[in-house]
């Protein structure tokens, strides 16, 4: 006769179970746990950086312009940003968002130059060639198996030859480039450029996706454990198929406003955002739902980030303490990160 006798469920550390307590006795309720230090230490980095960097640079950074930059300078970083959010939250990795927003930067611009196209046409041509790039990420890691690290270090190693051979490793100029493809980056109202709306909408879209839907939170049981989302009845192939098109999407739409703002399509213009990307996306995730990649806390962790390259700049520090700054923020954010998994 079969025993119906159950081992007892283990118990789940109190401290850290609120959702079953009632809302009047969970001791993070209320203003303070909005604002507690454990969600947004970002936001009082913030606070004390706008502080220092008033005092070493008090002649030039607590002024609206400077506002005005650290805002306008940090929307394309964080669009870069926020193409890791949905892929991260996934668990992966995807390290050729720099080598997808210089071929779509270099694309269009070459389109634009060469052909007689309309501006959105080329727009939308390098928006389906970084899609392109996703299909060929998602296929190597999900299909064919291969770490996602591997596998997108490797595409973007060959993104890099494609660029090479558009561009011959020389920027793409011409006048082309200027009125209606140039107001994609540099229009702005009262001062703030369109890409701060773009970095804006993308994150609510995301934000949306990933804490309000189903598809979301399966995203972050995905990432989570693989596994035990797989056998819970998460489709996790596709849900990690499809962040890498989401991923390259955005890269490549950040891809296109660098070569607007800049009037050029260059070859490494997208490069450069590779680590700021991944700094904020670690750092955002201690922010807002520690633990979690989220959209919100990576735009507050991009416009730290700005903030203290910008204030070092402005402060008269070397060039060289702006990557140290970049890079001991994301060790501390995976230092936290870690921990706090």
């Amino acid at each position: 006769m079969t025993s119906t006798h159950h081992p007892p469920a283990p118990a789940r550390p109190p401290s850290d179970d609120r959702a079953s307590m009632p809302a009047g006795s969970r001791t993070g309720d209320g203003w303070f746990h909005v604002v507690s230090p454990r969600r947004v230490g970002a936001l009082y980095l913030l606070v004390v950086a706008c502080i220092v960097f008033s005092f070493t640079a008090s002649a030039t950074f607590p002024t609206s312009a400077t506002v005005q930059q650290v805002l306008n300078t940090s929307a394309t970083s964080a669009l870069a940003a926020l193409a890791l959010v949905v892929p991260l939250a996934a668990g992966v990795f995807d390290l050729s968002i720099g080598y997808v927003m210089s071929l779509s930067g270099v694309l269009v611009a070459y389109l634009l130059v060469h052909t007689d196209w309309p501006t959105w046409v080329c727009v939308v041509t390098a928006l389906v060639a970084a899609l392109v790039v996703g299909v060929v990420n998602a296929v190597a890691v999900v299909v064919l198996g291969i770490n996602s690290l591997i596998a997108t270090l490797a595409t973007g190693a060959l993104l890099q030859a494609v660029i090479t051979a558009i561009t011959d490793d020389a920027s793409i100029t011409a006048p082309q480039l200027l009125g209606g493809f140039a107001d994609i980056a540099q229009k702005d109202i009262g001062g703030y450029t369109l890409p701060i709306l773009y970095a804006v909408l993308i994150a609510v879209v995301i934000w949306v996706f990933l804490s309000h839907t189903a598809g979301g939170r399966r995203t972050y049981a995905t990432g989570f454990n693989l596994e035990a989302a797989r056998l819970a009845g998460a489709r996790t192939s596709r849900l990690r198929f499809g962040s890498l098109l989401v991923s390259s999407t955005i890269a490549g739409f950040a891809g296109i406003v660098v070569a607007s703002n800049i009037g050029a399509g260059t070859p490494t213009a997208g490069t450069a955002y590779l680590l700021p990307a991944f700094a904020a996306a670690f750092l955002g995730a201690t922010q807002l739902t520690p633990g979690r990649f989220n959209a919100w806390g990576t735009l507050l962790a991009t416009v730290l980030l700005q903030t203290g390259i910008i204030g070092l700049s402005l402060s008269g520090a070397p060039t060289w303490t702006q990557g140290v700054f970049t890079g001991i923020v994301l060790l501390a954010a995976l230092a936290f990160t870690v921990r706090r998994n």
